[in-house]
């Protein structure tokens, strides 16, 4: 069975960093193209980063020269640096697959919360 479990949210002034960590099973790491993704309250979810298993990564444009995302395939974890946070950065943050199914596993999130 997938596992997911996202951790490393708090919260943060604007301007500060934060790293968030995503532990998953082999089953789905070995094979994906991992994401981070975020929702944000009566939002969509978006994604936000995504990393291949050979370290390609793309960025979603707001988050550009500001975030990183990484990946330790001998972990099975993935991971999001996140510098320069601002007030709208705030959501929950989830690590899935890419792209995510409806109807995949999921992670409980974790929570990342930027003050002005």
């Amino acid at each position: 069975q997938v596992q997911l479990a996202e951790s490393g949210g708090g919260l943060v002034q604007a301007g500060g960093s934060l790293r968030l960590s995503c532990v998953t099973s082999g089953s789905i790491f070995s094979i994906a193209i991992m994401g981070w993704y975020r929702q944000a309250p009566g939002k969509q979810r978006e994604l936000v980063a995504r990393i291949s298993r050979g370290g390609n990564t793309d960025y979603a444009d707001s988050v550009k020269g500001r975030f990183t995302i990484s990946r330790d395939n001998a972990k099975n974890t993935v991971y999001l640096q996140m510098n320069s946070l601002k007030p709208e950065d705030t959501a929950v943050y989830y690590c899935n697959r890419y792209p995510w199914y409806e109807g995949d596993a999921r992670g409980q999130g974790t929570q990342v919360t930027v003050s002005s």
